[in-house]
C-alpha cells in the first residue's frame, strides 16, 4: 500500500522531480503539496487521517518548515515527518529531533536514504 505523502517544498521543479522519483521508486502516493508554512500547517493539521508521511523543506516562500513541524507534534504515531533540506547541519538536525522529526535528509546527497526510508515505511503501512 503506498504511503500517502504530503510535500512542503516551494521550488516547483524540485517538488515535481521529488514526487516523480518517489512515486516510481519508493511506493508513495502524493496527496498534496504546499509552498508556504501556513498552507502546510493548515492542510496537515486539518487532514490528519489522510496522510502517512510529510516531507518538509525548512526554507519556504513564507514562513519556515520548523513551524509546520511544531504544528504536527500531536500527529498519530504511525504518521512520519521528514525534513528534506539543503541545510541539514548538525544544529538543524538537533532542532528537528527536538521537534519530533523522524528523519532529516540533505537534498544534495541523501536522496537515496530518503527513498530507503520511504520504502521501509511503505512496507510497514
Amino acid at each position: 500500500m503506498p504511503l500517502r505523502t504530503y510535500i512542503v517544498e516551494d521550488n516547483a521543479t524540485i517538488r515535481e522531480n521529488l514526487v516523480a522519483t518517489l512515486e516510481e521508486l519508493a511506493n508513495i502516493q502524493a496527496v498534496g503539496s504546499a509552498e508556504t508554512e501556513n498552507e502546510g500547517k493548515a492542510w496537515l493539521t486539518e487532514n490528519g487521517p489522510q496522510w502517512d508521511l510529510a516531507i518538509i523543506d525548512l526554507f519556504l516562500k513564507q514562513g519556515s518548515g520548523l513551524g509546520i513541524l511544531h504544528a504536527c507534534k500531536d500527529r498519530a504515531p504511525s504518521q512520519k515527518l521528514v525534513v528534506l533540506s539543503n541545510y541539514a547541519t548538525p544544529d538543524i538536525r538537533k532542532r528537528c529531533a527536538q521537534l519530533g522529526v523522524d528523519a532529516v535528509f540533505d537534498k544534495s546527497n541523501e536522496i537515496d536514504a530518503l527513498i530507503d526510508f520511504c520504502v521501509e515505511h511503505s512496507s510497514r503501512a
